[in-house]
């Protein structure tokens, strides 16, 4: 069984090995479903995609970004174009991670994906998608739960009541002069 660390360690390992220009055991281009690997790089514009991975908990969020044009995004099948290449990157990272650790893993899609389009002018525009994957191996117990109650340390919450407008110190100085309740006390 592999420590929480190893599982992150080679899924950050799996990523990582897909740099543009990254080439396997036999000196074949890798593929990991990116749109930068179709077509001839010589001939045909290059497309700038890639993707990044996060981790918060049980939970590793897949973000990919792509160059696009406004007829892609306007036509039918959009979204799904984009779900599939999120699913073709999860796909490949499991395929790395069994080639980098020698063990698998299993990644399960959570929730929807999240994707949003911007562009900067007339010609040039951009798709910004996220999917979480829950981690096969880690413990329920690591979700992140809820935000919790904000906690002081004792020693900084006596030096907050020690003076200021909400303190117990809430006297003003000696050389305020103010009315009491004035506009301009606030």
């Amino acid at each position: 069984m592999a420590t929480v660390y190893e599982i992150i360690q080679g899924l950050s390992q799996a990523a990582a090995n897909v740099y543009d220009g990254a080439l396997n055991e036999e000196g074949e281009p890798l593929l990991a479903g990116l749109q930068r690997e179709e077509g001839n790089p010589i001939l045909d514009k290059r497309v700038t995609d890639g993707f990044n991975v996060v981790f918060s908990g049980n939970v590793m969020r897949l973000s990919y970004h792509s160059e696009v044009q406004l007829k892609e995004v306007y036509a039918n099948g959009f979204e799904s174009d984009i779900e599939q290449r999120l699913a073709d990157v999860a796909s490949f990272l499991k395929k790395e991670y069994k080639k980098v650790t020698g063990n698998s893993v299993s990644l399960t899609k959570e929730g929807e994906s999240d994707m949003r389009v911007e562009s900067t002018s007339r010609v040039r525009s951009w798709v910004c998608a996220k999917q979480d994957y829950r981690i096969g191996g880690l413990d329920e117990s690591m979700a992140v739960q809820a935000e919790s109650e904000p906690s002081v340390e004792k020693s900084w919450e006596s030096f907050l009541n020690q003076g200021g407008w909400n303190g117990k110190g809430g006297s003003r100085p000696d050389n305020d002069s103010r009315k009491k309740g004035s506009e301009t006390e606030k």
